[in-house]
Protein backbone atom coordinates (compact mmCIF):
# COMPACT_ATOMS: atom_id res chain seq x y z
CA UNK A 1 0.00 0.00 0.00
CA UNK A 2 2.79 2.30 1.09
CA UNK A 3 3.71 2.61 -2.51
CA UNK A 4 0.60 4.32 -3.71
CA UNK A 5 0.82 7.35 -1.05
CA UNK A 6 3.23 9.62 -3.52
CA UNK A 7 1.20 9.17 -6.31
CA UNK A 8 -2.23 9.89 -4.40
CA UNK A 9 -0.67 13.06 -2.98
CA UNK A 10 0.69 14.23 -6.12
CA UNK A 11 -2.97 13.79 -7.33
CA UNK A 12 -4.27 15.51 -4.45
CA UNK A 13 -1.56 18.52 -4.87
CA UNK A 14 -2.99 18.82 -8.49
CA UNK A 15 -6.40 18.51 -7.83
CA UNK A 16 -5.73 21.78 -5.23
CA UNK A 17 -3.87 23.61 -7.42
CA UNK A 18 -6.43 23.26 -10.40
CA UNK A 19 -9.44 24.12 -7.89
CA UNK A 20 -7.44 27.25 -6.83
CA UNK A 21 -6.55 28.10 -10.54
CA UNK A 22 -10.19 27.73 -11.36
CA UNK A 23 -10.95 30.04 -8.43
CA UNK A 24 -9.56 32.52 -10.21
CA UNK A 25 -10.84 31.93 -13.54
CA UNK A 26 -14.05 34.07 -14.36
CA UNK A 27 -16.29 31.31 -15.04
CA UNK A 28 -15.61 29.77 -11.69
CA UNK A 29 -15.46 32.99 -9.86
CA UNK A 30 -18.77 32.95 -7.21
CA UNK A 31 -20.04 35.90 -6.44
CA UNK A 32 -19.44 37.30 -2.91
CA UNK A 33 -22.39 37.29 -0.45
CA UNK A 34 -23.26 40.56 0.58
CA UNK A 35 -25.62 41.13 3.90
CA UNK A 36 -27.92 44.27 4.19
CA UNK A 37 -30.61 45.45 7.01
CA UNK A 38 -33.53 47.26 6.34
CA UNK A 39 -34.60 48.95 9.10
CA UNK A 40 -38.72 50.75 8.63
CA UNK A 41 -38.88 53.37 10.61
CA UNK A 42 -40.60 56.81 10.85
CA UNK A 43 -38.78 59.64 9.85
CA UNK A 44 -39.15 63.29 9.48
CA UNK A 45 -38.72 65.43 6.52
CA UNK A 46 -39.27 68.57 5.69
CA UNK A 47 -40.32 69.95 1.77
CA UNK A 48 -42.12 72.29 0.51
CA UNK A 49 -42.02 74.28 4.44
CA UNK A 50 -43.83 71.15 5.23
CA UNK A 51 -43.32 68.72 7.90
CA UNK A 52 -44.52 65.39 8.00
CA UNK A 53 -43.19 62.16 9.25
CA UNK A 54 -42.39 59.54 6.43
CA UNK A 55 -41.65 55.71 6.32
CA UNK A 56 -37.65 55.19 4.99
CA UNK A 57 -35.61 52.66 5.32
CA UNK A 58 -32.36 53.36 8.25
CA UNK A 59 -33.63 56.65 8.32
CA UNK A 60 -32.96 57.76 4.37
CA UNK A 61 -34.94 59.33 2.19
CA UNK A 62 -34.93 58.25 -0.48
CA UNK A 63 -33.24 55.06 0.87
CA UNK A 64 -29.98 53.30 0.67
CA UNK A 65 -28.26 51.74 -2.21
CA UNK A 66 -28.08 48.42 -2.52
CA UNK A 67 -24.46 47.72 -4.70
CA UNK A 68 -23.91 44.33 -5.54
CA UNK A 69 -22.24 42.76 -8.55
CA UNK A 70 -23.46 40.21 -11.27
CA UNK A 71 -23.31 36.72 -9.37
CA UNK A 72 -23.30 37.79 -5.88
CA UNK A 73 -25.99 36.06 -3.40
CA UNK A 74 -27.44 39.53 -1.48
CA UNK A 75 -29.98 39.04 1.92
CA UNK A 76 -31.37 41.99 3.30
CA UNK A 77 -33.16 41.81 6.80
CA UNK A 78 -35.94 43.62 6.99
CA UNK A 79 -37.14 44.89 10.08
CA UNK A 80 -40.18 46.48 10.66
CA UNK A 81 -40.67 48.92 13.35
CA UNK A 82 -43.90 50.88 12.04
CA UNK A 83 -47.82 50.05 12.48
CA UNK A 84 -47.69 49.81 8.57
CA UNK A 85 -47.78 46.34 7.15
CA UNK A 86 -44.91 46.28 4.90
CA UNK A 87 -42.93 43.95 1.54
CA UNK A 88 -40.28 44.85 -0.47
CA UNK A 89 -39.94 44.32 -3.88
CA UNK A 90 -36.25 44.18 -5.79
CA UNK A 91 -38.06 45.52 -8.81
CA UNK A 92 -36.39 43.79 -11.94
CA UNK A 93 -34.13 41.08 -10.53
CA UNK A 94 -34.83 37.92 -11.98
CA UNK A 95 -35.24 36.05 -8.81
CA UNK A 96 -34.54 33.08 -10.53
CA UNK A 97 -35.58 29.91 -8.01
CA UNK A 98 -35.89 32.36 -5.51
CA UNK A 99 -39.87 33.56 -6.09
CA UNK A 100 -40.32 33.73 -2.51
CA UNK A 101 -38.01 37.03 -2.19
CA UNK A 102 -40.20 39.34 -4.82
CA UNK A 103 -42.27 41.18 -2.87
CA UNK A 104 -45.63 41.71 -4.01
CA UNK A 105 -47.91 41.61 -1.03
CA UNK A 106 -50.48 38.61 -1.17
CA UNK A 107 -49.01 37.63 -4.76
CA UNK A 108 -45.63 35.59 -3.49
CA UNK A 109 -45.71 36.87 0.28
CA UNK A 110 -48.02 37.79 3.30
CA UNK A 111 -46.79 41.46 4.65
CA UNK A 112 -44.05 42.00 7.33
CA UNK A 113 -45.85 42.92 10.35
CA UNK A 114 -45.23 45.31 12.78
CA UNK A 115 -42.18 44.39 14.84
CA UNK A 116 -41.75 41.16 12.37
CA UNK A 117 -38.50 40.49 10.22
CA UNK A 118 -38.42 39.01 7.07
CA UNK A 119 -34.79 38.41 5.16
CA UNK A 120 -34.90 38.56 1.32
CA UNK A 121 -32.65 36.00 0.03
CA UNK A 122 -31.30 36.21 -3.70
CA UNK A 123 -28.71 35.77 -6.37
CA UNK A 124 -28.30 37.79 -9.23
CA UNK A 125 -27.93 36.18 -11.89
CA UNK A 126 -26.92 37.95 -15.91
CA UNK A 127 -27.66 41.03 -15.23
CA UNK A 128 -25.75 44.39 -14.32
CA UNK A 129 -26.61 48.26 -14.54
CA UNK A 130 -29.16 49.61 -12.33
CA UNK A 131 -32.51 48.82 -10.85
CA UNK A 132 -34.63 50.07 -7.96
CA UNK A 133 -36.00 48.16 -5.20
CA UNK A 134 -39.32 49.33 -3.74
CA UNK A 135 -41.99 48.60 -1.25
CA UNK A 136 -44.72 46.66 -2.97
CA UNK A 137 -47.82 47.21 -0.53
CA UNK A 138 -50.71 50.15 -1.11
CA UNK A 139 -48.82 53.74 -1.95
CA UNK A 140 -45.83 52.91 0.55
CA UNK A 141 -43.73 53.05 -1.94
CA UNK A 142 -44.12 56.89 -2.50
CA UNK A 143 -41.10 57.33 0.26
CA UNK A 144 -39.52 53.91 0.50
CA UNK A 145 -37.30 53.27 -2.31
CA UNK A 146 -33.80 53.07 -3.60
CA UNK A 147 -31.24 52.33 -6.28
CA UNK A 148 -30.08 48.59 -6.95
CA UNK A 149 -26.27 49.22 -8.76
CA UNK A 150 -25.20 45.94 -10.20
CA UNK A 151 -21.79 46.33 -11.35
CA UNK A 152 -20.04 43.70 -13.59
CA UNK A 153 -18.47 40.32 -12.72
CA UNK A 154 -14.89 40.99 -11.08
CA UNK A 155 -12.32 42.13 -13.97
CA UNK A 156 -15.19 42.48 -16.47
CA UNK A 157 -15.75 45.96 -17.71
CA UNK A 158 -18.65 47.77 -19.24
CA UNK A 159 -18.98 47.85 -23.17
CA UNK A 160 -18.95 51.43 -23.14
CA UNK A 161 -16.18 53.93 -22.00
CA UNK A 162 -15.54 53.80 -18.42
CA UNK A 163 -17.01 56.56 -16.35
CA UNK A 164 -15.08 58.79 -14.69
CA UNK A 165 -17.81 58.96 -11.84
CA UNK A 166 -20.93 57.21 -11.21
CA UNK A 167 -24.15 59.18 -9.82
CA UNK A 168 -27.79 57.63 -8.92
CA UNK A 169 -30.50 60.58 -9.98
CA UNK A 170 -33.64 59.06 -8.68
CA UNK A 171 -36.86 60.92 -9.89
CA UNK A 172 -39.80 60.77 -7.51
CA UNK A 173 -43.16 62.48 -6.59
CA UNK A 174 -43.71 64.22 -3.14
CA UNK A 175 -46.80 65.20 -1.48
CA UNK A 176 -47.53 66.99 1.69
CA UNK A 177 -50.08 64.88 2.96
CA UNK A 178 -49.82 60.71 3.56
CA UNK A 179 -50.01 59.42 0.43
CA UNK A 180 -52.13 56.44 2.59
CA UNK A 181 -54.72 59.04 2.81
CA UNK A 182 -55.02 60.38 -0.72
CA UNK A 183 -55.49 56.57 -1.59
CA UNK A 184 -57.58 55.34 0.77
CA UNK A 185 -60.07 58.50 0.10
CA UNK A 186 -59.72 57.60 -3.58
CA UNK A 187 -60.96 54.10 -3.31
CA UNK A 188 -63.64 55.41 -0.93
CA UNK A 189 -65.44 58.38 -2.75
CA UNK A 190 -64.44 56.31 -6.66
CA UNK A 191 -63.00 59.70 -7.66
CA UNK A 192 -59.58 60.46 -8.95
CA UNK A 193 -56.77 60.60 -6.12
CA UNK A 194 -55.49 63.82 -4.96
CA UNK A 195 -52.27 64.53 -6.92
CA UNK A 196 -48.98 65.13 -5.48
CA UNK A 197 -47.61 68.63 -4.35
CA UNK A 198 -43.85 68.27 -6.38
CA UNK A 199 -41.51 66.20 -8.41
CA UNK A 200 -37.71 65.84 -6.96
CA UNK A 201 -34.27 64.58 -7.97
CA UNK A 202 -32.88 62.29 -5.15
CA UNK A 203 -35.63 63.52 -2.93
CA UNK A 204 -35.15 67.44 -3.41
CA UNK A 205 -38.00 69.44 -5.45
CA UNK A 206 -35.54 72.25 -6.72
CA UNK A 207 -35.87 75.66 -6.64
CA UNK A 208 -38.78 76.22 -9.00
CA UNK A 209 -41.27 75.27 -6.62
CA UNK A 210 -42.07 77.75 -3.63
CA UNK A 211 -40.11 77.44 -0.58
CA UNK A 212 -38.04 75.02 -2.12
CA UNK A 213 -34.55 77.40 -2.77
CA UNK A 214 -32.48 75.54 -0.67
CA UNK A 215 -33.89 71.60 -1.75
CA UNK A 216 -31.75 71.58 -4.65
CA UNK A 217 -29.83 68.88 -6.30
CA UNK A 218 -26.75 69.57 -7.65
CA UNK A 219 -24.65 67.90 -9.50
CA UNK A 220 -21.20 69.01 -9.99
CA UNK A 221 -18.92 68.27 -12.50
CA UNK A 222 -15.49 68.47 -13.88
CA UNK A 223 -14.62 70.04 -17.75
CA UNK A 224 -13.74 67.07 -20.14
CA UNK A 225 -14.76 63.74 -17.97
CA UNK A 226 -17.57 61.14 -18.83
CA UNK A 227 -19.80 60.87 -15.55
CA UNK A 228 -22.32 57.47 -15.78
CA UNK A 229 -26.02 58.88 -14.80
CA UNK A 230 -28.20 55.89 -12.85
CA UNK A 231 -31.28 57.13 -13.96
CA UNK A 232 -34.37 55.59 -11.90
CA UNK A 233 -38.02 56.84 -11.77
CA UNK A 234 -39.36 56.02 -8.44
CA UNK A 235 -42.75 58.27 -9.10
CA UNK A 236 -45.87 57.02 -7.87
CA UNK A 237 -48.45 57.82 -11.06
CA UNK A 238 -46.20 59.98 -13.67
CA UNK A 239 -43.99 59.05 -16.89
CA UNK A 240 -41.36 61.63 -16.65
CA UNK A 241 -39.42 63.71 -19.12
CA UNK A 242 -35.97 64.39 -18.35
CA UNK A 243 -33.17 66.84 -19.31
CA UNK A 244 -30.19 68.52 -18.97
CA UNK A 245 -29.46 72.18 -20.88
CA UNK A 246 -26.92 72.55 -23.71
CA UNK A 247 -25.47 68.70 -22.96
CA UNK A 248 -26.79 65.83 -24.79
CA UNK A 249 -26.94 62.35 -23.09
CA UNK A 250 -26.24 58.83 -24.07
CA UNK A 251 -28.04 55.62 -23.35
CA UNK A 252 -26.41 52.81 -22.98
CA UNK A 253 -28.42 50.35 -20.78
CA UNK A 254 -31.88 49.97 -20.08
CA UNK A 255 -33.44 48.04 -16.90
CA UNK A 256 -30.36 46.24 -16.11
CA UNK A 257 -29.76 45.06 -20.17
CA UNK A 258 -26.95 46.67 -21.89
CA UNK A 259 -28.55 48.38 -25.49
CA UNK A 260 -26.91 50.10 -28.75
CA UNK A 261 -25.57 53.00 -27.79
CA UNK A 262 -27.77 56.58 -29.12
CA UNK A 263 -27.72 60.13 -27.98
CA UNK A 264 -30.82 62.01 -27.13
CA UNK A 265 -31.43 65.25 -25.64
CA UNK A 266 -34.97 63.85 -23.93
CA UNK A 267 -35.47 60.86 -22.17
CA UNK A 268 -38.82 59.45 -21.29
CA UNK A 269 -39.02 57.30 -18.27
CA UNK A 270 -42.07 55.61 -16.65
CA UNK A 271 -42.20 54.70 -13.03
CA UNK A 272 -40.56 51.30 -12.31
CA UNK A 273 -38.01 52.28 -15.97
CA UNK A 274 -34.51 52.37 -14.84
CA UNK A 275 -31.75 54.17 -17.58
CA UNK A 276 -28.07 54.70 -17.85
CA UNK A 277 -26.84 57.44 -19.32
CA UNK A 278 -23.37 58.95 -20.51
CA UNK A 279 -22.97 62.76 -19.50
CA UNK A 280 -19.73 64.15 -21.56
CA UNK A 281 -18.59 67.40 -20.09
CA UNK A 282 -17.65 70.05 -21.93
CA UNK A 283 -13.87 70.11 -22.38
CA UNK A 284 -13.51 73.49 -20.67
CA UNK A 285 -15.53 74.81 -17.53
CA UNK A 286 -17.80 76.89 -19.41
CA UNK A 287 -19.18 80.15 -17.69
CA UNK A 288 -22.57 79.09 -16.86
CA UNK A 289 -24.38 76.41 -15.03
CA UNK A 290 -27.16 74.38 -16.49
CA UNK A 291 -31.05 73.41 -15.61
CA UNK A 292 -31.64 69.45 -15.05
CA UNK A 293 -35.01 69.17 -15.28
CA UNK A 294 -38.36 66.21 -15.11
CA UNK A 295 -41.31 66.94 -15.77
CA UNK A 296 -44.71 64.92 -16.63
CA UNK A 297 -45.90 63.12 -20.02
CA UNK A 298 -49.38 63.39 -19.29
CA UNK A 299 -51.91 61.20 -21.66
CA UNK A 300 -54.98 60.60 -19.26
CA UNK A 301 -57.43 63.12 -18.62
CA UNK A 302 -58.30 64.51 -14.93
CA UNK A 303 -56.02 66.11 -13.08
CA UNK A 304 -52.38 65.79 -13.05
CA UNK A 305 -49.30 67.64 -10.82
CA UNK A 306 -48.09 69.82 -14.35
CA UNK A 307 -44.91 71.14 -12.21
CA UNK A 308 -41.09 70.83 -12.78
CA UNK A 309 -38.67 69.76 -10.88
CA UNK A 310 -35.32 70.62 -11.10
CA UNK A 311 -31.57 70.27 -10.54
CA UNK A 312 -28.17 72.28 -11.27
CA UNK A 313 -25.46 70.96 -13.65
CA UNK A 314 -22.57 73.08 -11.92
CA UNK A 315 -19.05 72.92 -13.24
CA UNK A 316 -16.08 72.90 -11.23
CA UNK A 317 -14.16 76.18 -11.83
CA UNK A 318 -10.70 76.70 -10.80
CA UNK A 319 -11.58 80.28 -10.66
CA UNK A 320 -14.49 80.41 -8.69
CA UNK A 321 -14.93 78.94 -5.82
CA UNK A 322 -17.20 81.29 -3.79
CA UNK A 323 -20.78 80.55 -4.03
CA UNK A 324 -21.67 84.45 -5.11
CA UNK A 325 -19.47 83.81 -8.11
CA UNK A 326 -21.74 80.29 -9.20
CA UNK A 327 -24.44 82.40 -8.58
CA UNK A 328 -23.40 85.01 -10.82
CA UNK A 329 -22.93 83.00 -13.77
CA UNK A 330 -25.82 82.74 -16.37
CA UNK A 331 -28.14 79.56 -15.98
CA UNK A 332 -29.31 77.78 -19.30
CA UNK A 333 -32.57 75.74 -19.31
CA UNK A 334 -33.97 73.23 -21.49
CA UNK A 335 -36.73 72.58 -23.36
CA UNK A 336 -38.83 69.58 -22.33
CA UNK A 337 -42.35 68.86 -24.57
CA UNK A 338 -44.95 70.45 -23.95
CA UNK A 339 -47.11 68.15 -20.78
CA UNK A 340 -50.51 66.96 -22.35
CA UNK A 341 -49.93 64.91 -25.05
CA UNK A 342 -53.24 64.29 -25.82
CA UNK A 343 -53.33 67.95 -27.31
CA UNK A 344 -50.50 67.84 -29.36
CA UNK A 345 -49.91 64.71 -31.64
CA UNK A 346 -46.02 65.54 -32.17
CA UNK A 347 -45.33 64.45 -28.34
CA UNK A 348 -46.78 60.91 -29.06
CA UNK A 349 -44.96 60.62 -31.81
CA UNK A 350 -41.90 61.89 -30.31
CA UNK A 351 -42.18 59.47 -27.59
CA UNK A 352 -42.82 56.60 -29.73
CA UNK A 353 -39.39 57.64 -31.87
CA UNK A 354 -37.33 57.48 -28.71
CA UNK A 355 -39.27 53.56 -27.87
CA UNK A 356 -37.94 52.55 -31.21
CA UNK A 357 -34.30 53.85 -30.66
CA UNK A 358 -33.95 51.83 -27.37
CA UNK A 359 -32.09 48.12 -28.88
CA UNK A 360 -30.65 44.97 -27.28
CA UNK A 361 -26.56 44.60 -28.06
CA UNK A 362 -27.06 41.17 -29.86
CA UNK A 363 -23.82 40.55 -29.41
CA UNK A 364 -21.97 36.81 -28.45
CA UNK A 365 -21.16 38.27 -25.00
CA UNK A 366 -24.39 40.04 -24.49
CA UNK A 367 -26.81 37.86 -26.67
CA UNK A 368 -30.75 38.89 -27.17
CA UNK A 369 -32.50 35.55 -26.72
CA UNK A 370 -35.70 36.26 -28.35
CA UNK A 371 -38.06 33.55 -28.81
CA UNK A 372 -38.18 32.88 -32.50
CA UNK A 373 -41.55 30.22 -32.57
CA UNK A 374 -44.72 30.78 -30.06
CA UNK A 375 -45.99 28.72 -27.87
CA UNK A 376 -48.62 30.64 -26.47
CA UNK A 377 -50.07 33.62 -27.79
CA UNK A 378 -52.50 36.08 -25.83
CA UNK A 379 -53.80 39.62 -26.37
CA UNK A 380 -54.83 41.37 -23.46
CA UNK A 381 -56.61 45.07 -23.32
CA UNK A 382 -55.50 47.56 -21.02
CA UNK A 383 -57.64 50.21 -19.45
CA UNK A 384 -59.94 52.18 -17.45
CA UNK A 385 -63.50 51.45 -16.60
CA UNK A 386 -66.35 51.69 -13.94
CA UNK A 387 -67.30 49.47 -11.23
CA UNK A 388 -70.42 50.09 -9.05
CA UNK A 389 -71.21 52.19 -6.25
CA UNK A 390 -72.56 50.72 -2.86
CA UNK A 391 -76.11 50.56 -1.99
CA UNK A 392 -77.57 53.87 -0.21
CA UNK A 393 -74.03 56.12 -0.95
CA UNK A 394 -72.72 58.30 -3.57
CA UNK A 395 -69.70 58.01 -5.41
CA UNK A 396 -68.00 60.90 -6.88
CA UNK A 397 -66.21 58.44 -10.02
CA UNK A 398 -68.19 58.44 -14.12
CA UNK A 399 -71.89 58.67 -14.14
CA UNK A 400 -71.82 58.37 -10.18
CA UNK A 401 -70.09 54.91 -9.94
CA UNK A 402 -66.21 53.91 -8.92
CA UNK A 403 -63.56 54.40 -11.06
CA UNK A 404 -61.74 51.07 -11.85
CA UNK A 405 -59.28 49.75 -14.22
CA UNK A 406 -58.69 46.36 -15.65
CA UNK A 407 -57.01 43.72 -17.89
CA UNK A 408 -59.42 41.98 -20.35
CA UNK A 409 -62.10 43.46 -18.44
CA UNK A 410 -61.27 41.67 -15.38
CA UNK A 411 -60.40 44.30 -11.98
CA UNK A 412 -57.73 42.48 -10.40
CA UNK A 413 -58.69 41.60 -6.45
CA UNK A 414 -55.94 41.05 -4.16
CA UNK A 415 -56.40 37.89 -1.92
CA UNK A 416 -56.28 37.77 1.51
CA UNK A 417 -53.71 35.20 1.93
CA UNK A 418 -50.36 34.53 -0.62
CA UNK A 419 -51.34 33.30 -4.21
CA UNK A 420 -47.21 31.72 -4.18
CA UNK A 421 -47.96 29.95 -0.96
CA UNK A 422 -51.29 28.61 -2.25
CA UNK A 423 -49.72 27.80 -5.47
CA UNK A 424 -46.68 25.84 -3.64
CA UNK A 425 -48.90 23.91 -1.38
CA UNK A 426 -51.84 22.96 -3.54
CA UNK A 427 -54.37 24.88 -1.90
CA UNK A 428 -55.96 27.49 -4.31
CA UNK A 429 -59.17 26.96 -3.84
CA UNK A 430 -60.85 29.94 -2.56
CA UNK A 431 -57.80 31.67 -2.69
CA UNK A 432 -57.40 32.30 -6.99
CA UNK A 433 -58.83 30.48 -10.05
CA UNK A 434 -56.73 30.03 -13.34
CA UNK A 435 -59.36 31.00 -15.90
CA UNK A 436 -58.26 34.51 -16.87
CA UNK A 437 -59.06 35.05 -20.48
CA UNK A 438 -56.35 34.71 -22.82
CA UNK A 439 -57.87 37.23 -25.40
CA UNK A 440 -60.78 40.01 -24.25
CA UNK A 441 -64.58 38.42 -23.70
CA UNK A 442 -65.98 40.57 -26.06
CA UNK A 443 -64.17 42.41 -29.23
CA UNK A 444 -64.85 45.87 -29.85
CA UNK A 445 -63.05 48.31 -31.79
CA UNK A 446 -60.68 49.28 -28.66
CA UNK A 447 -59.24 52.28 -29.69
CA UNK A 448 -62.40 53.70 -31.70
CA UNK A 449 -65.08 55.16 -29.97
CA UNK A 450 -65.77 53.42 -26.58
CA UNK A 451 -69.03 51.29 -25.96
CA UNK A 452 -71.81 52.72 -23.43
CA UNK A 453 -71.04 50.13 -20.67
CA UNK A 454 -68.19 50.54 -18.83
CA UNK A 455 -68.51 48.46 -15.83
CA UNK A 456 -65.49 45.79 -14.98
CA UNK A 457 -65.92 42.13 -13.23
CA UNK A 458 -63.85 41.81 -10.11
CA UNK A 459 -62.10 38.67 -9.54
CA UNK A 460 -58.36 36.55 -8.80
CA UNK A 461 -57.61 35.05 -11.90
CA UNK A 462 -54.12 33.52 -12.99
CA UNK A 463 -53.06 31.99 -16.18
CA UNK A 464 -51.03 28.69 -15.67
CA UNK A 465 -47.92 28.23 -18.31
CA UNK A 466 -46.05 24.78 -18.29
CA UNK A 467 -42.16 25.41 -17.64
CA UNK A 468 -40.35 27.21 -20.43
CA UNK A 469 -43.29 28.15 -22.74
CA UNK A 470 -42.47 30.62 -25.22
CA UNK A 471 -45.09 33.29 -25.09
CA UNK A 472 -46.31 36.39 -27.08
CA UNK A 473 -48.31 38.70 -25.34
CA UNK A 474 -49.94 41.84 -27.32
CA UNK A 475 -50.92 44.96 -24.84
CA UNK A 476 -53.85 46.72 -26.24
CA UNK A 477 -55.06 50.01 -24.69
CA UNK A 478 -58.53 50.79 -25.21
CA UNK A 479 -60.10 54.23 -25.12
CA UNK A 480 -63.02 53.43 -22.29
CA UNK A 481 -62.94 56.49 -20.11
CA UNK A 482 -59.92 57.85 -22.19
CA UNK A 483 -57.03 56.43 -23.86
CA UNK A 484 -53.93 56.53 -21.91
CA UNK A 485 -50.54 55.52 -21.89
CA UNK A 486 -49.76 52.40 -19.34
CA UNK A 487 -46.01 51.18 -17.96
CA UNK A 488 -46.87 47.39 -17.50
CA UNK A 489 -44.46 45.65 -15.74
CA UNK A 490 -43.53 41.79 -15.53
CA UNK A 491 -42.32 40.81 -12.51
CA UNK A 492 -39.51 37.73 -12.42
CA UNK A 493 -38.55 38.75 -15.96
CA UNK A 494 -37.16 40.50 -18.49
CA UNK A 495 -39.29 40.80 -22.30
CA UNK A 496 -38.76 41.57 -25.73
CA UNK A 497 -40.39 44.60 -27.16
CA UNK A 498 -40.82 42.76 -30.25
CA UNK A 499 -43.65 45.69 -32.17
CA UNK A 500 -45.63 48.69 -31.23
CA UNK A 501 -48.06 50.70 -33.03
CA UNK A 502 -50.93 53.07 -32.69
CA UNK A 503 -54.41 52.01 -33.14
CA UNK A 504 -56.07 48.74 -32.96
CA UNK A 505 -53.44 45.74 -33.43
CA UNK A 506 -54.05 43.61 -36.48
CA UNK A 507 -52.87 40.23 -36.02
CA UNK A 508 -52.45 39.49 -40.02
CA UNK A 509 -50.49 42.58 -41.03
CA UNK A 510 -48.44 43.56 -38.02
CA UNK A 511 -46.43 40.88 -36.99
CA UNK A 512 -44.24 41.28 -40.37
CA UNK A 513 -43.02 43.88 -38.95
CA UNK A 514 -41.72 42.47 -35.62
CA UNK A 515 -38.38 42.86 -34.55
CA UNK A 516 -37.20 39.48 -33.90
CA UNK A 517 -32.97 40.43 -34.28
CA UNK A 518 -32.34 42.84 -31.83
CA UNK A 519 -35.33 44.16 -29.53
CA UNK A 520 -35.47 46.30 -26.77
CA UNK A 521 -35.14 43.96 -23.34
CA UNK A 522 -36.96 45.59 -20.32
CA UNK A 523 -39.03 44.66 -17.54
CA UNK A 524 -41.26 47.67 -17.54
CA UNK A 525 -42.35 49.06 -21.05
CA UNK A 526 -45.20 51.62 -21.92
CA UNK A 527 -48.36 50.83 -23.32
CA UNK A 528 -48.82 53.67 -25.87
CA UNK A 529 -51.66 55.95 -25.82
CA UNK A 530 -54.56 54.27 -27.94
CA UNK A 531 -51.87 51.74 -29.26
CA UNK A 532 -50.26 48.37 -28.79
CA UNK A 533 -47.05 46.49 -27.82
CA UNK A 534 -45.67 43.18 -28.61
CA UNK A 535 -43.72 41.00 -26.08
CA UNK A 536 -42.17 37.80 -26.19
CA UNK A 537 -40.68 35.96 -23.14
CA UNK A 538 -39.65 32.44 -22.39
CA UNK A 539 -41.13 31.26 -19.28
CA UNK A 540 -38.48 29.52 -17.87
CA UNK A 541 -38.88 31.20 -14.10
CA UNK A 542 -41.38 28.73 -11.35
CA UNK A 543 -43.41 30.54 -9.54
CA UNK A 544 -46.40 33.39 -9.11
CA UNK A 545 -45.73 36.72 -11.14
CA UNK A 546 -46.83 40.02 -10.42
CA UNK A 547 -48.20 42.12 -13.78
CA UNK A 548 -49.74 45.18 -13.48
CA UNK A 549 -49.12 48.35 -14.29
CA UNK A 550 -46.50 50.51 -12.24
CA UNK A 551 -49.07 53.67 -12.17
CA UNK A 552 -49.80 52.88 -8.48
CA UNK A 553 -53.28 54.82 -9.12
CA UNK A 554 -54.11 52.34 -11.82
CA UNK A 555 -52.69 49.12 -9.64
CA UNK A 556 -54.90 50.57 -6.80
CA UNK A 557 -58.35 50.29 -9.48
CA UNK A 558 -57.26 46.73 -10.61
CA UNK A 559 -55.11 46.83 -13.90
CA UNK A 560 -53.10 43.89 -12.68
CA UNK A 561 -53.38 40.39 -12.55
CA UNK A 562 -51.20 37.07 -11.95
CA UNK A 563 -49.31 34.52 -14.55
CA UNK A 564 -48.27 30.84 -12.97
CA UNK A 565 -45.34 29.01 -13.94
CA UNK A 566 -44.69 25.33 -13.28
CA UNK A 567 -42.30 23.93 -12.29
CA UNK A 568 -39.60 22.14 -14.68
CA UNK A 569 -38.25 18.34 -14.99
CA UNK A 570 -34.78 19.66 -13.46
CA UNK A 571 -33.57 20.11 -9.88
CA UNK A 572 -32.74 23.43 -11.04
CA UNK A 573 -36.26 24.28 -12.60
CA UNK A 574 -37.94 24.21 -9.31
CA UNK A 575 -39.42 26.05 -6.69
CA UNK A 576 -37.75 25.33 -3.57
CA UNK A 577 -39.94 25.37 -0.59
CA UNK A 578 -40.65 28.43 1.89
CA UNK A 579 -38.13 29.93 4.39
CA UNK A 580 -38.97 29.40 7.69
CA UNK A 581 -39.33 32.78 8.36
CA UNK A 582 -41.75 34.08 5.04
CA UNK A 583 -44.37 35.81 7.17
CA UNK A 584 -47.96 34.68 7.97
CA UNK A 585 -51.03 36.03 6.80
Amino acid sequence: MASHFPCFTSMAALLFSFFIAASWMPEFAAGKTRHYTFNIEYHNVTRLCNTRSILSVNGKFPGPRLVAREGDQVLIKVVNHVSNNITIHWHGIRQLQTGWADGPAYITQCPIQTGQAYTYNFTITGQRGTLLWHAHISWLRSTLHGPIIILPKRNESYPFVKPYKEVPIILGEWFNVDPEAVISQALQTGAGPNVSDAYTINGLPGPLYNCSSRDVFKLKVKPGKTYLLRLINAALNDELFFSIANHSLTVVEADAVYTKPFETDILLIAPGQTTNILLKTKPTSPNATFLILARPYFTGGGTLDNTTTAGILEYKHPNTTHHTSIKALPLFRPSLPPINATKFVNVTQFVENLAKKFRSLATKQFPANVPQTVDRRFFFTLGLGTSPCPQNSTCQGPNGLKFAASVNNFSFALPSTAMLQAHFSGQSSGVYTTDFPTKPLVAFNYTGTPPNITNVSNATKAVVLPFNTSVELVLQDTSILGAESHPLHLHGYNFFIVGLGFGNYDPTKDPANFNLVDPAERNTAGVPAGGWIAIRFFADNPGVWFMHCHLDIHTSWGLRMAWIVQDGPQPNQKLPPPPSDLPQC
